[in-house]
């Protein structure tokens, strides 16, 4: 993240979001409204509400998390309120987002990105320890402070803002969380594997088992070769596979299971095996009620018998 402003100065201008919540609200009010404070300097956004992170980010720098609801805490909220209302962070649900995820490219979750002076600045993706995120903000403030965005932003009283303290995890969940957070995704695994081992009922193992899986496979691939090679090689079930933990990455769960399940009918029985263990590791790690679930196991159902 060597000079992050140099990254701010070629970023590209997010108005477009504004713009088509603008276009969706009904009455062409603004979806996103005036930069409203009232949820703290930590809140949630999507495709609809984005706008009020543009706003926002005239005022103060606004980090921007892209997660979703089985992605491990990543304690970046904790950090952001040790700066007294000079920075806010906003949070994305990942799967629910897709404009917001489009416009940033986001490949993974967690990723995280800044906001400063309604343009976007890219940061990193995973985890990282407390004290290097405050690092990051730090570099963040600075680089908004020379692009004169240096204000402060109220906060809720304390015990508005404050959160019930939840409910300690299982000793394996918390392995893995622990894991997920140093960076080390194989202990993580083992972690998760070992919780189902004991419990196959487990469904947070399953979907965090899935997810970290899922992080191992994203580590250090190129997006646009593997589409490129996807698009090759339309038979091809490993390169179907790839783009479909990409498209996964980035919220575009239908996608994924169309790609998987068309390519389905034209594998060979290996293939199909790939693709079938892939879909039901995706079905973890969405959920198994989801609707787009549900419905991509009827359309396998029907491909297996």
């Amino acid at each position: 993240m060597s000079d992050l402003g140099a990254g701010l100065r070629g970023a590209v201008d997010l108005s477009s979001l504004v713009r088509r919540a603008n276009a969706q609200a009904p009455g062409g009010a603004s979806a996103g409204g005036a930069p409203s404070t009232a949820g703290g300097v930590v809140f949630a956004v999507d495709d609809a509400t984005f706008g009020r992170v543009l706003e926002l980010s005239r005022t103060v720098p606004v980090i921007v998390e892209f997660g979703d609801p089985r992605t491990p805490p990543s304690g970046a909220d904790a950090v952001i309120r040790e700066y007294g209302g000079r920075i806010a962070l906003a949070v994305v649900d990942a799967m629910t987002s897709p404009q917001v995820v489009q416009a940033f490219q986001v490949q993974q979750v967690p990723m995280f990105a800044a906001v400063i002076g309604g343009r976007p600045l890219p940061l990193f993706a995973g985890v990282m320890p407390p004290e290097e995120f405050r690092d990051v903000v730090e570099q963040v403030l600075q680089v908004a402070g020379q692009a004169g965005v240096s204000g402060t932003i109220p906060e809720q009283g304390a015990e508005a803002d404050a959160e019930p303290e939840p409910d300690p995890l299982p000793p394996l969940h918390q392995e893995a969380y622990d894991a997920i957070a140093a960076g080390d995704l194989p202990r993580a695994v083992k972690a998760y594997e070992t919780a189902l081992a004991q419990n196959p009922r487990d469904a947070e193992a399953a979907a965090g088992l899935a997810q970290v899986r899922l992080l191992e496979r994203l580590q250090s691939v190129d997006a646009a070769t593997i589409r490129a090679a996807a698009a090759e090689r339309p038979d091809d079930v490993d390169a179907q596979l790839a783009v479909a933990d990409l498209d996964v990455s980035g919220g575009h769960v239908e996608d994924a299971f169309a790609r998987l399940l068309d390519a389905f009918a034209g594998a060979d029985k290996p293939g199909r095996e790939a693709i079938r263990t892939r879909l039901l590791e995706y079905f973890e790690l969405v959920g198994v009620e989801d609707p787009r679930v549900l419905a991509a196991r009827r359309r396998l159902t029907s491909l297996l018998y």
